[in-house]
């Protein structure tokens, strides 16, 4: 697992290609905001995440 800031994600793409070339299959924890999470104190980045991976109720 890596931190979910830039240096984490640039690293997670790479290797994400590099599994796929080996014809495996990467995988990523679940990231978003936690229940009860104030959106004023939220970066922009876990907030967009959580809008991309958002689901139906």
């Amino acid at each position: 697992a890596f931190s979910p800031d830039v240096h984490g994600e640039t690293t997670m793409m790479y290797l994400a290609r590099k599994i796929k070339e080996l014809d495996q299959r990467a995988t990523r924890l679940a990231h978003g905001l936690p229940i009860g999470a104030d959106l004023e104190c939220t970066d922009e980045v876990t907030l967009g995440d959580a809008l991309l991976v958002r689901s139906d109720m």
